[in-house]
């Protein structure tokens, strides 16, 4: 939601189709990205990588952690867009 906010706010985006494409989107990049970092350090931690992990044996952890962030966002903008745009109308 705060980045839809900051989009319409800052008038970011002209045509509103778009901002809800790239409210999902900067979501999933925020979720793409702390998956990489987790990744990265469980590499570069050795034998201890699997325990950071907590994939508690899924190896689709990862991949249903961004779907479910991914899912999340999609819910956020169709269920919460109007109430949004209502309460920052005034602003």
């Amino acid at each position: 939601m705060i980045a839809r906010e900051l989009f319409i706010r800052c008038n970011v985006i002209l045509k509103k189709g778009w901002v809800a494409f790239l409210t999902v989107c900067v979501c999933m990049s925020i979720s793409v990205t702390y998956e990489f970092i987790e990744w990265f350090v469980s590499v570069t931690s050795g034998s201890s990588g699997d325990s950071f992990l907590g994939t508690q044996g899924d190896i689709w952890d990862t991949q249903s952690d961004m779907l479910f962030a991914t899912i999340g966002a999609i819910c956020m903008v169709v269920l919460f867009s109007k109430l949004q745009d209502k309460a920052i109308r005034p602003l």
